[in-house]
């Protein structure tokens, strides 16, 4: 190990290693069955590796321009037309990136500057206020309750001041599996509509809505969308999440802020991943057949859990469930979690890691993009472990 003889302050200094990581190499470490981390453990559609070989095979191999595959980005702009009724200009409104994290930390570094305020919701997905901090911004936090983690927007108003830069939004919601409505985006609009604030908006689960709802994209919404960056996920769209692919869609002042800094940061995404979505994208079924698909596997979990003691409500979207143990033990959820794995070989996220001050709702996360095997098997060891409790 080579020795440290420099001296520094970290930009980062109250960031800790990712939940995400902690718990996945302890499930790794003690061979659990993993519900925590937001991936499939099922495959992709093979016509959609097939044509990432096939854009190989003919050449696409090198450099994509700066902003994506024009053809992939028209066939999105076409998508969102249909479904949002937006249009966004294919060459000027939309750019391909590295997964949606990267669009936000882009978003994120392109506006906020030292002294910026930006409002997050808590429990909130653990990118955001490392990419706020890191740009000198200060994260100015609204914890949502625990009953159902719906918005108080009048709260959400008491947080805007003078320096407010930006405000982050995710539907439908990870950790808590609740969409935005429409009416709660009305209200965030007419919040915004006297502000010079700008909006990202996390949609990485947007075709994953169930029971009927629909996604309310912030791109449905004139003003929302005349000032928001919309950021989504191909990775979590098509079951790979390990290609780290996604992409951004913003009005055009506000894009030409984004690829500045989108230029110097990757230029570029894989070329032959983005041939093959732009064509794998031409059939709108891929994406649409996804509330269906995701809902399947939400009812099969849930009705697994009927004889246990976890009380829940069912996911509105997202492939995410969060259990509520209050019943069973008064014992931390970062305790139970690592209880969870090391007795009963079953990994799962503490919802504590997501909410302000670690406040801790005795709630866990699951994650059901699993095969049917691992569900049942989920499901029983979850209600063992209740019914065992106590």
């Amino acid at each position: 190990m080579i020795p440290n003889k420099l001296h520094f302050s970290s930009k980062l200094p109250d960031v800790k290693t990712t939940i995400f990581t902690t718990v996945g190499d302890l499930a790794r470490k003690h061979d659990a069955v993993d519900l925590s981390q937001g991936f499939p453990n099922f495959e992709a559609d093979s016509r959609l590796i097939n044509l990432v070989h096939q854009a190989m095979l003919e050449g696409h191999n090198q450099y994509a321009a700066m902003p994506g595959y024009f053809g992939l980005r028209e066939t999105i702009a076409q998508k969102i037309e249909k479904l949002h009724h937006r249009k966004y200009h294919p060459e000027k409104e939309i750019t391909i990136t590295v997964g949606a994290t990267q669009a936000i930390y882009t978003a994120i570094t392109a506006f906020v500057h030292p002294g910026d305020e930006v409002i997050i919701l808590k429990p909130a997905y653990d990118c955001y206020e490392p990419a706020i901090k890191i740009n000198g911004g200060i994260p100015i936090v609204l914890q949502l309750a625990a009953n159902g983690y719906k918005v108080d927007w009048d709260a959400f108003k008491g947080k805007i001041t003078n320096k407010t830069r930006m405000v982050v939004i995710n539907t439908p919601h990870n950790p808590s599996g609740r969409i935005f409505s429409e009416d709660d985006m009305l209200q965030l609009q007419e919040i915004l509509r006297p502000t010079n604030i700008i909006l990202i908006s996390d949609e990485v689960y947007e075709h994953i809505v169930f029971d009927g709802k629909e996604h309310q994209s912030a791109s449905r919404f004139d003003d929302l969308a005349s000032r928001s960056f919309v950021c989504a996920s191909f990775g979590k769209t098509f079951h790979v999440t390990g290609w780290k692919m996604g992409y951004c869609a913003a009005p055009a002042a506000l894009m030409h802020e984004f690829r500045q800094v989108h230029q110097f940061a990757v230029f570029c995404v894989d070329h032959p991943v983005q041939r093959a979505l732009a064509e794998y994208l031409k059939n709108e079924k891929h994406c649409l057949s996804l509330n269906a698909f995701y809902q399947q596997k939400r009812d099969f979990f849930l009705e697994g859990l009927k004889g246990s003691r976890f009380t829940f409500k069912p996911s509105q979207g997202s492939y995410f469930q969060l259990l509520d143990y209050t019943a069973i033990t008064d014992e931390p959820d970062e305790q139970l979690a690592e209880r969870l794995i090391l007795d009963y070989k079953l990994a799962c996220i503490p919802i504590s890691s997501f909410n302000v001050n670690n406040r801790d709702d005795k709630v866990l996360r699951f994650c059901f993009a699993k095969k049917r095997e691992t569900l049942e098997f989920a499901s029983e060891i979850l209600t063992n472990f209740s019914n065992s409790e106590g």
